[in-house]
Order: C-alpha cells, then structure tokens, then sequence
C-alpha cells in the first residue's frame, strides 16, 4: 500500500475542489450500489481519490496547498457522499488528522506529513476501543523503547485503515499522555483486518486493527495532549464532515426516489388520484423532504462558516458556539436523513424493495452512520446552550483503568 501507482494532482483553489468533487462523484455513483452489494474493498475508488488531488485540498498554503476553506470541504464531503455514501466517510479521518498535523505537529512533521498528503498518501484511523467505560478509554500504549517506542494495542471500528498509507493512533504514553503515532500500514507488528461485517457502510471497511511492538519513531509522534491545554475547534470540525456524509446520503436519497416516482405511471393501491405524479401525499411528502433537506444544507453551511470565521486563537465562547452550530447540524441532519430514506419505500410502494434496485442500501447506511455516536444528545446541548449558556463537553482520551480479575 506505501507505493504509489500513480501521480496525484494539486488543486489550487476552492472553486477547483468543487469542480474536481464533482467530477469524482461522476465516476464513483455508477458503481456504488454494486460495490455496496459485493463488499468489494475500494482501492480503485481511494486511488481515484488521491490521484484527484481532493485528498490534499486542506493542506495549508505555506506548504503547497489549497487550504480551502471548511465550508469548501463540507460541500465537497456533501457531493463525494451522494455518489457512494462509503467512499464518501472513508477520508472524514483523514482530513481530521491532517488537521491535527497542523494542530500540534512540529515544524518537521508538518512538512513531511503535508508533503506525503500533497502527494497522495492517505491517513487512516485507530481510536476507539472496547472493554474500557467509555469509547474514550484507552488500553493501547507507546512506550519509550531505546531512542523511539514501541506501540501496543488493539483498536475498533478503524474506517480508513484498510486502504491507508499511514495509520494515526490514539494511545497513552509513559507520561500517561494523549499522543498520536502515526505509523506505516505496511509496518511489522500492523495488522488490519477486514472484518467490518455491519448492514451499511459496507465498504467502508471499518474493521479491527491490532499493534503489536510497532517501531515507531520520535518524528512520527503527535503531542495530542496539547489539543486539550487550550480552546480549540478540532473535535467538532470532525463532526462537521460528519454531517456533511448525512447530508450527502439525504441527497442520494431524495435524487433517486424522484427518479422512481417519475417513472411511476399509475398511483398506489388506494390513493384517490389518477396518478403517482397527482397524489396530493406523494406531493406534500416530497415537498416536505425537500425543504428539509435544504435546511440541513443551511445549517452545515452556517456551521462550516463560523470555522471559517474564526479568530486566529479561539476563546472559550467561539469554540462553544462553533461546537453547538455543529451540533444543530448534526442532529438536525440525522432526523431528516433518517425520515427521507425510511419513508421514500411508503411513497414508491411494493416494487421500491425489490433487492435488483438496492434502494434499501440508503437507510441501512444512514442507519449505520447515524449511530456513529449519541447523536440526540445533541439536541441536550443545544438546548442547554440556548438555556443556560453551558459549552458542550469535550471528549478526551485517558488510560482506561484495569481490567478487574
């Protein structure tokens, strides 16, 4: 996986990313029910995705990058996910990671990471864990070892991993530390399995990887623990994209139910009308799913705008106000997606379910996705901000106390 078969583009500007997203998005919705369908693992898809230079497009501008704006980024993980909802979430770490590159790298590492992004590396995903009482709870370990460390770990739900060039993980060190090393896919003791066996998001891959005496070196070591000595904007910039790969699914959705609907010629069994296209329920629904629809891309919008307002350091009052537009967002976005790829088989009827047309796929991935986390909790913080004026909490990863015998 570290050799390079092809040379990736640079893309200069914002208005170049949405071109290009679009055009990759082309490419990838032709083939998205059959890849669903077959679980086929998407290297072709991430190859065309790197080549494309859109892997790249956060990169900052002192280092050979287009540095797009977040609202850029939020449309182009909007368009990438209405093609194939799968292709669309594996680089959501990615550009979390190239972000914590430009958190809390240093000088050296930012520009050998940001060289590697630019020229079609990808970066994976090892954070969660089970068997600790919480997901923030970790057991793996980076322990110094001679002039480097040796990692040690097990991690879960590892989306990306699979079809990556390097892997960050989420470990504590001897310090007992937040740290992210960054380790090669192909390095001895990494093991990524493909063993992701959930009903949506299949191609995703987001299976198991273990560690085992990795080398790992002092430049490929990320002081993670910084992030949480100050106010910052990363933890809810990955909820941002987040979002933005609901949005996209909504999209794909609502886009192939009006093609079904269009094709429809006689009405349902028991509507009082002449025709699918003059039932005043299909009517009134479609227009319902649209308008929210657009009020779930407004309010990722508005989100993805106060990250591109923001101060260069950011105090406790911005950072709670960007963390409860993005959760607006999200919580709003997961209802909508969740009502349009439910109630889509109610409006076309019985021939809707029909396993050739792999409509079914669009709820299992919204399903799969949205429960990514306890995303009602949201609408408590909110409503608590509204309320109170209360900050959302911030997650932060801790060594996991030990196993009882």
């Amino acid at each position: 996986m570290t050799k390079l078969d092809f040379r990736a583009h640079v893309i200069a500007s914002d208005a170049e990313a949405i071109e290009v997203a679009r055009e990759v998005a082309g490419k990838l919705a032709s083939g998205a029910s059959d890849r669903d369908r077959e679980r086929r693992l998407p290297v072709a898809e991430m190859n065309l995705l790197s080549a494309s230079g859109l892997l790249g497009v956060s990169v900052p501008c002192a280092f050979g990058g287009a540095q797009v704006s977040v609202e850029t980024l939020t449309e182009v993980f909007q368009i990438l996910s209405s093609a194939d909802s799968a292709i669309g979430q594996l680089p959501q770490n990615h550009f979390v990671f190239v972000d914590a590159v430009g958190q809390d790298g240093t000088p050296e590492q930012q520009a050998f990471f940001f060289a590697e992004i630019l020229a079609g590396k990808r970066l994976g995903n090892a954070q969660a864990e089970r068997g600790g009482a919480s997901a923030l709870d970790l057991r793996t370990r980076l322990q110094r070892s001679g002039s480097g460390y040796r990692l040690n770990g097990t991690k879960y739900y590892c989306t990306g991993a699979i079809v990556a060039h390097w892997i960050p993980v989420s470990a504590i060190d001897d310090e007992g530390r937040s740290v992210l090393a960054y380790v090669r896919r192909d390095a001895p003791g990494v093991e990524v399995l493909p063993d992701w066996n959930a009903m949506g998001q299949r191609v995703t891959f987001s299976g198991t990887s273990t560690f085992t005496d990795v080398e790992v070196s002092e430049a490929q070591v990320i002081a993670h623990w910084k992030l949480f000595e100050r106010h910052n904007l990363f933890h809810a910039f990955g909820s941002q994209l987040h979002a933005a790969i609901d949005v996209g699914i909504a999209r794909n959705a609502l886009a192939d139910a009006r093609d079904a609907i269009l094709k429809r010629s006689r009405p349902r069994l028991g509507a009082a009308a002449p025709s699918a296209l003059e039932d005043p329920h299909v009517l009134l629904k479609f227009g319902q799913f649209a308008t929210r629809l657009h009020a779930a891309e407004g309010l990722t919008q508005r989100a993805a705008r106060l990250f591109d307002q923001a101060p260069a350091t950011v105090d406790a009052q911005y950072a709670a106000d960007v963390a409860t537009a993005v959760s607006e967002a999200k919580a709003f976005v997961e209802d909508v997606v969740m009502e349009i790829t439910s109630d889509l088989f109610a409006l076309l009827g019985s021939s809707a379910t029909d396993e050739d047309l792999n409509l079914h796929r669009h709820w299992r991935n919204a399903r799969t996705h949205t429960v990514h986390d306890a995303n009602q909790w949201r609408y408590h913080a909110v409503g608590a901000r509204f309320l109170t004026g209360a900050a959302p909490g911030k997650p932060l990863r801790r060594l996991a106390a030990p196993v009882a015998s």
